[in-house]
């Protein structure tokens, strides 16, 4: 069974979006093993400047960077990523099993996005939209992507 990694920083705050998180790794739960690894956030001023976000991302990557498995296919979610249809990360996630590869993980940074050294070390840059969504709404966002690509790899019902 393939193990899907969902790094990401910070907590999810509102109530309803651990809900909605929880209901997709409750049906992922059929079709992989999943993990949603919380990495605390470097703390910022309220007005920080470049020099003081540049540390905390690098400070944020080196953490993240240390939660990637050896041998496992990671994505970074990034704005500057290449968009994908829920057909195209369908077929390319259930490709990787068949390359060897048992873990993906997809990163997901906080409200000031991932440092260079994250984005140079996964395999790709995934964006959701050229639009800017919050970072929280972020992981629901993907976890359903995750969970409608194992639907439409196993030919299932839920995406139309």
């Amino acid at each position: 069974m393939v193990t899907v990694n969902v790094i990401c920083i910070g907590k999810l705050k509102e109530k309803y979006l651990r809900d909605a998180c929880s209901e997709y790794i409750k049906r992922l739960g059929a079709f992989c093993k999943i993990n949603i690894i919380e990495i605390e956030p470097s703390p910022l001023p309220d007005r920080p400047s470049e020099g003081q976000i540049e540390n905390a991302l690098s400070a944020e990557g080196k953490k993240i960077l240390s939660k990637i498995p050896a041998q496992s296919y990671t994505y970074a979610m990034c704005i500057e990523g290449m968009e994908r249809s829920s057909e195209a990360l369908s077929r390319e996630t259930a490709a990787l099993p068949v390359r060897g590869i048992s873990s993906v993980n997809f990163i997901i940074g906080g409200s000031y996005g991932l440092c260079d050294a994250v984005k140079s070390a996964a395999d790709a840059r995934l964006s959701m939209s050229p639009m800017t969504f919050p970072h929280q709404l972020a992981r629901v966002m993907l976890l359903e992507q995750i969970y409608r690509a194992f639907q439409i790899s196993s030919g299932g019902k839920y995406h139309k």
